[in-house]
């Protein structure tokens, strides 16, 4: 059982990034060409949007911490609103953001779909969370709601489009999976 301090402490010694989940190491798998794909398409399409706003948008090497250490983890996306705040003063951990997006992978979906986003939602910044599959054409789109519990919209429509509330952009879910089928032929 590693404390909270002794992976960080490794993770910032080591060449490979692993996540941790109550005192264990979890390695990060291989992700294929589509996760990627996917990914950068995620990050142009938010990060287009948000030129000239307050936010910030970050790509999976920024690491996060969750519940004051239970989990440390590598999102795909991170979006922050207002100052970045930072677990210590490393200043290579947050812990405020507004919005997360994970790419789903077949090794990890379940872990990411259950354990990681419950406690994902524990963040108390966070607003929104895109859970997104590469194939099929899947998302889901979690959001919290004012009396702060979350609501679940599933998005399976490449001519749809998903509003992030937290950043305040809107794309089209066409933008998401372009060139997608390219990765998977």
């Amino acid at each position: 059982m590693l404390t909270p301090e002794e992976y960080l402490d490794q993770e910032r010694a080591s060449e490979h990034r692993n996540e941790y989940l109550r005192g264990e190491r979890l390695p990060r798998h291989n992700v294929s060409p589509l996760h990627c794909l996917v990914a950068a398409n995620l990050h142009t399409a938010i990060g287009s949007r948000l030129r000239g706003k307050p936010r910030y948008l970050f790509n999976a090497a920024l690491r996060i911490c969750v519940n004051w250490g239970d989990l440390f983890a590598y999102p795909d996306l991170t979006a922050v609103c207002g100052p970045l705040q930072y677990r210590d003063d490393r200043k290579d951990t947050l812990i405020n953001p507004a919005l997360l997006v994970e790419v789903l992978s077949p090794s990890t979906k379940n872990f990411d779909r259950s354990e990681k986003l419950r406690l994902y939602r524990m963040i108390p910044s966070l607003q929104e969370v895109l859970l997104v599959d590469p194939a099929p054409v899947e998302i889901e789109h979690w959001k919290k709601l004012p009396n702060g519990s979350w609501e679940l919209a599933t998005i399976r429509d490449r001519a749809s489009g998903i509003h992030l509330e937290s950043v305040d952009v809107h794309i089209p879910v066409s933008e998401i999976y372009e060139n997608a089928e390219l990765a998977l032929a």
